[in-house]
């Protein structure tokens, strides 16, 4: 059996995708047989352009394949994401061209390599497997300037249709897209496998050794100034250290919530800003507007650096926008924070806020872009470092991609 997995993403690339697409291929080569092989094409290294590692175009090793194709330059915009993919798609066919594939497997968040995936499949007669991380045409709605909003999802709601519709399974990495697209293609067999945690993260569980805060009441108008007491406990300093690592698009909105929540804790939280993207110019902006002091940014950091981070962190802050086609996303950041045992501080609704209530404890969620909400949310939170092995375990990213490819592979002997 001859395998073509599809990913714009993949190690060293810095991506949730990209190690989850590691972890699924390592668990698939076992379950081969010994004439079998994956043939995986990717992408060099792009995601950020603040952030380069060193990746061989070609590597070859028993029953595996990968393919780097070299991108041009390019910045977070549509644009120049647009030509980065038609760059990737053209190279795909190239490689592709003479030769024969039982099963396709794509994973995609902007719907265009899973419909790829789904060109290459139609035309070599394979099992079709889609892997589904975003809802694109629901987000185009929010992301695309307002004239362009109603043509971009006239032309690509077409093209989502047929790319689903040639899928023999699609996998959903959030419960919450179940509203979209099983109302949408009731006729479609979908699975259930998310992001999880890294085994890089479950190995550093609990990290630290953490310190209490609390504080007088919230008012109920006025932002408070620095209510946090950050009383010395467990030989943690009086300023609080709090880390966000992750994009900086337009779906994080940083810049609506940051500024504010930072100039008014400026006595007692220093904040530590990780990462890069489209919205990292608007959030600079806003802290230079506001003169905050507070914030430090960073650029991509290696994930061993990043882990460091980690560990000098007295809370982990996630946000999302408040948008609607955020209400079904369950971020992949999330159990990276919970694995490793440091306070959660998320501006989060919907489907991930409710994950979050369930599933980890000592976190605390508060309205997206509602800095009061967040002050108050803060004084409900424990800022000792706690076990999380039971939401580690359960999911530990290696188990559920051992499952994902067994659905893959059994999907393939069904057809």
């Amino acid at each position: 059996m001859n395998i073509l997995l599809l990913s714009f993403y993949y190690p060293p690339d810095l991506s949730a995708c990209s190690f989850r697409t590691q972890a699924l291929v390592k668990a698939m080569l076992p379950r081969l047989a010994g004439d079998a092989r994956i043939d995986v094409i990717t992408t060099l290294p792009n995601r950020y352009a603040s952030f380069s590692a060193a990746a061989p175009e070609i590597e070859h090793e028993q029953q595996l394949s990968v393919y780097r194709v070299a991108l041009p330059s390019h910045q977070s915009g549509m644009v120049d994401q647009a030509r980065a993919f038609i760059t990737y798609a053209r190279a795909v066919n190239r490689l592709v061209k003479g030769q024969q594939y039982d099963l396709v497997v794509a994973t995609s968040s902007r719907l265009m390599t899973a419909t790829l995936g789904a060109c290459i499949a139609r035309r070599q007669s394979a099992t079709l497997y889609l892997d589904i991380r975003d809802i694109f045409v629901e987000n185009l709605r929010y992301i695309l300037p307002k004239g362009a909003r109603r043509l971009g999802s006239t032309a690509f709601s077409p093209i989502e249709r047929w790319t689903i519709g040639q899928a023999d399974k699609i996998n959903l990495v959030s419960p919450g897209f179940a509203g979209y697209f099983e109302e949408r293609y009731p006729s479609r067999r979908f699975s259930w496998f998310t992001n999880g945690v890294d085994e890089l993260f479950a190995f550093s569980s609990g990290m630290g050794t953490g310190c209490d805060v609390s504080g007088g009441d919230v008012p109920e108008r006025d932002l408070p100034e620095g209510n946090v007491s950050g009383r010395d406990v467990s030989g943690c300093e009086s300023r609080l250290r709090v880390v966000y690592a992750g994009n900086m698009g337009t779906g994080q909105g940083l810049d609506r919530i940051l500024p504010e929540l930072a100039k008014h804790t400026a006595n007692r939280l220093d904040f530590v800003v990780i990462g890069d993207g489209g919205g990292k110019d608007a959030l600079q902006e806003a802290l230079q507007t506001e003169r905050v002091s507070n914030v430090q940014l960073l650029d991509p950091l290696s994930r061993d650096k990043l882990m460091d981070e980690y560990r000098s962190a007295d809370i982990l802050f996630l946000h999302l926008n408040d948008m609607p086609a955020f209400l079904r996303v369950l971020p992949s950041k999330l159990f990276e924070y919970a694995a490793t045992g440091k306070p959660i501080w998320a501006g989060l609704a919907g489907h991930a806020a409710d994950f979050v209530g369930k599933e980890i404890n000592n976190a605390v969620v508060f309205p997206p872009c509602d800095a009061l909400a967040a002050l108050q949310a803060l004084e409900q939170l424990d800022l000792n470092v706690c076990r999380r092995d039971d939401f580690v375990e359960r999911y530990r990213r290696t188990r559920l991609m051992e499952d994902m490819a067994d659905d893959i592979l059994e999907t393939r002997h069904a057809t």
